[in-house]
């Protein structure tokens, strides 16, 4: 292995290190939505990856929601209090697309709204 491949590849492995949080919420978010839409559109045999990946969504969520509410969060309190609401959201519509009373994409549409939000202001910085 020469010099260049070596350098190459130290510095391939710190840049996959230091990811901003911004960019893990992202790549979480972008995932999940992957597979919720995955799973649902492979029909009703892919029930139980769809019931997976939507208990993922949640805890991406419920995350979310506990990080805007603390106090020491810097984002501005209307960006903060419109996340919760978006959380409480999908807590409720989650539950009721398991129960099949409802469709599932305002889940998408949420997640793929908030990732635009997020690629904005990561292209940005």
């Amino acid at each position: 292995m020469n010099a260049h491949s070596l350098a190459q590849r130290a510095y391939s492995q710190t840049g996959r290190t230091t990811k901003t949080a911004r960019s893990t919420e992202y790549e979480l978010i972008a995932h999940v939505t992957h597979r919720i839409k995955a799973a649902a559109e492979a029909g009703p045999l892919a029930y139980p990856k769809l019931v997976e990946a939507l208990s993922d969504n949640q805890r991406i969520w419920t995350f979310l929601a506990a990080d805007v509410s603390d106090k020491e969060n810097a984002l501005p309190q209307d960006l903060r209090a419109r996340i919760f609401y978006l959380a409480e959201f999908v807590q409720q519509h989650t539950g009721k697309v398991l129960m099949k009373k409802a469709r599932i994409t305002p889940l998408l549409e949420i997640n793929a709204a908030v990732l635009r939000g997020l690629g904005a202001r990561r292209s940005r910085k």
